[in-house]
């Protein structure tokens, strides 16, 4: 095993916290494999594949969900190092999750595929890294790849950075090229963390945590000044909760005990509390008995904003059964917004599905990942509404603003006005596919802004636009229609008024309001049909007609009918007169009118999810 923090006799200067920041799939967490290798921080029967993505999830869609920090061990010039890597996801979705590690770190390690150059989230995660003064690296991945275009990424890299080519470092995570090379650059290029020394008592960031059923609440915290130990009294100094210490202890990337924190170092606090609301993500941490004044608080984190909107349900017949189901759901939700503070959640309910909650997201990507959670850390089954995102209305009756989480919300007799988000959207794409991009772009309600050159092959395209026309199928399309090579960044910029409409459907003549969606006015006819298909496509069919409308403020839009089941009552006749069959089938039309006046569609669970999947 290597050696560890408490026997290295490391100081302040022997430490180098750092993370890795690149697009999706560019090999941060196989080059993150590699450093694992070269230290001996994970044996050699133990190692396998992305070996710091901890969830099944990540494994299998072969992407960095959650950020996973992890210290290493390293011998430099009969030096003993310590170094803290944390491994960042890529996807725009989880932007949250790279700026709280960028902020607990004083290096990056800007790392870019060399088969595909600088994408969109490339620039994005830089000028993160930028904002928080970072010393950044610039790596070339993937150089042993038959396609790689080393040379060209390298310009890309030095036009971008403002730097020498000679400064960009080339290697293959995969194969170990030049992989041990980089951690000496590391050590060489990267600061160790600095102590503000006119603070005395003990603080530290808190940039993530997780719930263990046996030490309550840990906290991943950066130590700024001072030590914490185990059994020091601490406290929360944004909430004011107080607790011993259960453990403090490192990552290895399992949490290994160790005997105390100091200024400079990564760790983690076991607090031993259930109370999971009270442990918030960028709050600072100090001892009970030497606080810190409370001009010394950390800055934190600027709290994220979700965008994407869908309630969730637990899926469950029977009132004792979904009352039992809601609290698991609501403990389990708790649970995940301490892992993932991005998470917006709010108590709802719905005549068709009862209680549930309201929950807010960063994207499509980071719903899915979410809803998938719940199903296989906490065996959950659920119902999830269609995703909606946040608009915002001028209330005539008090002239006040005020913000729409679902569509039913949305009164257009009492709205002045409503407004929807508007991105900034960044399309990073080969000049070859120019033509079929912008197809794409013509699709949605975009205001071209201007196009540049990364360089005489790459081009950055940029567009405003609304923010509900990009989050469900709009990054599919751009993939399809390049090939694969395009990809897009967007931030939220402004809210714009735009003639919007909500349209509702009718079931068998009943409003179903987990159905309404905010739609463009001159797309609502179009948008209604194709979800009355999806409806007819899915719903059962009954023993009445089912008469299935949308509708835009009373007016009907589209129609579709599911015919009715048919039993053949007349099948046991044979021969006879014909009117006998005809009073049979009298009595069956009465039996399906008076069914009809009197029953309502009941509309499985199943159902939601299969419209929401399609």
């Amino acid at each position: 095993m290597p050696p560890t923090s408490q026997n290295t006799g490391d100081s302040l200067r022997h430490i180098r916290n750092f993370c890795i920041i690149a697009h999706i799939d560019h090999g941060k967490s196989t080059l993150a494999d590699r450093f694992l290798e070269i230290t001996a921080q994970v044996e050699k029967r133990k190692m396998h594949s992305q070996f710091l993505d901890m969830m099944d999830l990540e494994q299998e869609k072969g992407i960095t969900i959650k950020m996973q920090p992890v210290q290493m061990a390293y011998r430099y010039h009969g030096e003993h190092y310590t170094l803290n890597l944390i491994d960042t996801p890529g996807h725009i979705d989880f932007n949250y999750e790279v700026s709280r590690s960028l902020a607990a770190v004083e290096g990056a390690l800007l790392l870019v595929d060399a088969t595909k150059g600088i994408q969109a989230q490339t620039i994005s995660n830089l000028y993160l890294a930028m904002s928080e003064d970072l010393v950044i690296i610039p790596v070339v991945n993937k150089i042993d790849l038959p396609n790689a275009q080393t040379a060209m990424v390298r310009t890309q890299i030095a036009t971008l950075l403002g730097v020498g080519e000679d400064e960009i470092m080339e290697v293959s995570a995969k194969d170990g090229t030049n992989v041990e090379a980089v951690l000496q650059r590391i050590i060489e290029r990267i600061p160790a963390p600095q102590v503000d020394e006119t603070i005395t008592a003990p603080r530290a960031l808190i940039f993530d945590s997780k719930f263990d059923a046996f030490k309550g609440v840990i906290a991943y915290v950066r130590v700024y000044n001072g030590t914490f130990s185990r059994d020091n009294p601490m406290v929360f100094m944004r909430s004011g909760l107080k607790s011993d210490i259960l453990e403090v202890g490192f990552f290895s990337p399992e949490l290994r005990e160790k005997k105390e924190l100091a200024a400079g170092e990564i760790g983690y606090v076991a607090t031993g509390l259930k109370q999971i609301e009270g442990v918030k993500i960028g709050d600072t941490l100090t001892d009970f008995r030497d606080q810190i004044l409370p001009d010394q608080v950390l800055a934190g984190y600027k709290e994220p904003q979700p965008m994407v909107f869908a309630n969730i349900f637990p899926q469950s017949e029977g009132e004792e059964r979904q009352s039992s189901d809601f609290n698991v759901l609501k403990d389990a939700l708790a649970k995940l917004t301490l892992n993932d503070s991005s998470i917006f959640v709010e108590q709802t309910s719905s005549e068709a599905l009862g209680r549930g909650f309201r929950c807010g997201f960063l994207g499509m990507l980071h719903l899915d990942i979410v809803v998938e959670r719940l199903k296989r850390e906490y065996q959950l089954e659920i119902v999830v509404t269609s995703p909606s995102v946040l608009y915002k209305i001028l209330d005539r009756r008090t002239n006040t603003e005020e913000l729409i989480y679902s569509p039913f919300e949305y009164d257009p007799n009492i709205a002045a006005y409503i407004q929807e988000p508007y991105v900034r959207l960044e399309i990073v794409t080969p000049k070859a596919y120019l033509g079929f991009v912008m197809k794409v772009l013509d699709g949605i309600r975009g205001i071209y802004q201007n196009t540049s050159y990364l360089d005489e092959d790459t081009l950055v395209i940029v567009y405003e636009a609304p923010l509900a026309d990009i989050i469900t199928d709009f990054y599919d399309k751009l993939k399809s229609a390049s090939s694969g090579y395009a990809s897009l960044s967007y931030d939220i910029i402004d809210w714009r008024t735009s003639d919007l409409v909500r349209l509702d459907i009718l079931i068998a003549g009943e409003l179903f309001e987990s159905f309404s969606q905010i739609v463009p006015q001159q797309k609502a006819a179009a948008r209604g049909r194709a979800t009355l298909l999806k409806l007819k496509e899915f719903l059962p069919r009954q023993w009445f007609q089912i008469t299935l409308q949308a509708a835009v403020g009373g007016k009907v839009v589209a129609r579709e009918d599911i015919g009715a089941l048919r039993k053949d009552v007349t099948g046991y006749l044979y021969g006879g007169d014909y009117s006998r069959k005809r009073k049979l089938l009298e009595k069956q039309k009465k039996g399906k009118k008076k069914m009809k006046s009197l029953g309502r569609v009941h509309i499985p669970s199943s159902v939601f999810l299969d419209i929401l999947k399609k």
